[in-house]
């Protein structure tokens, strides 16, 4: 017997810790009223609840041709209330967040980077029923002939196979491309295999569990499945989950047929699509929605610091809101009374008023002590770390002062240092040591002020 000896499975994971990593909805109850904490959301309520209602309406198809503005300070969750409104809407929803400043692209418009956005943000799961060969394979027999510029050399011509389910056994035969499928994927007797009728695509599902290659062969690396039931030649329904913009690129490679540069060189494009790839693809869209065969799933686009959109993209935005596919807009907003870009009009906000007239509007308020503290509570337990009461009460003092970004930068910091020094916790020591090496917006501004006439004004 081979020396071989089992391995203790050790299993490392990487994991980033978000910003948002720790929400998981809304936290409301059955009535629509906010829980205090609940589901990594704190405080807030009235926003939460606001959000809550824009959700059943969303879920009820309510929502379209307005879009929802999340205005408040700095630091009040706005992105928060945005991550869980995705969460809400369900897994298979589209989330798609982006910042004002994107739009500015070198080599795209700025409409053309948000409607590829927009379209991102619409998911499309398509039904379809397709004619596929299925079973395991108990026989090959590859017909091989001279290859037509080289007489040494034998390409496949032809392929008979038997295929075997728990019901029948079938023998097909079929031509070059699906021989030449066959050997590079390494199919042998006993693999379960899937060959498309209509377009001679094979998958390679795996090694029977009931053939004798999968009985004998206890070290294995393919995966063991069980040998199919019913007919060898079946009608099987598969499901395939797209975005619009998937569906474009996909339209649009088709028309064009590849590029020479792409060709030649590998090299993706980064050329814009035609409207009227756009236009087809809504219309096949809408075509298989009639017939039963996909469902549009709304998503949610998500722009924060969308103050530094200008006034064509909240043009064009205030168009695409009138289109029938349309993802669910979210604005982020922490200014006031400021001027809309590339204009001299001051508005509330930056946002034309047109479009304000048709938003929907929640605010949100800075946190209190109480919710700052279990914000820093959730997050030291999201990063895996503990912190003992006082050095928590230190950490909720600064946040109260200064703002609730940086009372978790300090978390984050503290975390570091308690680890350097062989603290088992965050302790009071450590929270103070990184207060005193870091500063805050206000401080870094008296800092700077300090120094005025020896910085540089270029």
């Amino acid at each position: 017997m081979a020396d071989i000896r089992e391995v203790p499975t050790r299993i490392t994971r990487f994991e980033r810790i978000g910003a948002h990593t720790h929400i998981k909805g809304l936290g409301l109850d059955e009535n629509m009223k906010a829980v205090k904490v609940k589901d990594g959301m704190v405080g807030q309520e009235k926003a939460r609840e606001a959000a809550g209602l824009v959700v059943q309406m969303i879920k009820e198809g309510k929502m379209s041709g307005r879009v929802v503005i999340l205005a408040g300070p700095p630091g009040t969750g706005k992105t928060a209330i945005a991550v869980a409104i995705s969460r809400e809407l369900g897994s298979n929803v589209p989330f798609i967040q982006m910042s004002g400043s994107e739009i500015y692209s070198t080599e795209k418009k700025k409409t053309e980077v948000l409607i590829e956005a927009i379209r991102k943000c619409i998911g499309v799961e398509i039904h379809e029923m397709r004619k596929v060969y299925e079973g395991e394979v108990t026989g090959i027999d590859i017909h091989t002939a001279p290859h037509p510029y080289n007489p040494y050399q034998k390409v496949p011509e032809s392929i008979r196979l038997t295929l075997r389910t728990k019901k029948q056994e079938k023998t097909i035969e079929a031509g070059a491309s699906i021989a030449q499928q066959i050997i590079q994927q390494g199919i042998t007797e006993g693999s379960v295999i899937q060959i498309d009728a209509e377009t001679g695509r094979v998958v390679n599902l795996g090694l029977s569990i009931e053939s004798s290659k999968g009985k004998t062969y206890d070290v294995d690396t393919r995966q063991k499945v069980p040998r199919p039931d019913g007919d060898v030649l079946k009608e099987k329904e598969f499901v395939y989950t797209l975005t619009l913009h998937d569906m474009d690129e996909i339209q649009a490679q088709r028309r064009m047929g590849g590029s020479l540069f792409s060709l030649l060189l590998g090299g993706s494009e980064t050329k814009e699509i035609d409207p009227e790839i756009r236009a087809t693809v809504d219309d096949s869209v809408k075509k298989l929605v009639d017939e039963g065969k996909a469902f549009i799933h709304p998503g949610v686009l998500f722009i924060d610091d969308s103050h530094l959109l200008d006034l064509e993209a909240f043009s064009f935005l205030g168009r695409a809101l009138e289109s029938e596919l349309v993802p669910i807009i979210i604005l982020a907003t922490n200014r006031g009374i400021t001027t809309i870009r590339g204009t001299d009009v001051r508005s509330p906000m930056g946002f034309p008023l047109d479009l304000i007239d048709r938003a929907v509007i929640i605010a949100t308020h800075e946190y209190d002590k109480d919710s700052i503290r279990e914000i820093l509570r959730i997050r030291a337990r999201e990063e895996k770390v503990t912190i003992d009461e006082e050095a928590l009460e230190r950490l909720t003092e600064i946040g109260s002062k200064t703002s609730l970004r940086y009372a978790v930068q300090l978390l984050s910091l503290a975390s570091q240092n308690a680890k350097i020094q062989k603290h088992n916790s965050i302790v009071l020591e450590d929270v103070n040591r990184v207060d005193s090496l870091f500063m805050d917006v206000q401080e870094a501004t008296d800092h700077l002020r300090r120094y005025e006439d020896k910085l540089m004004y270029h």
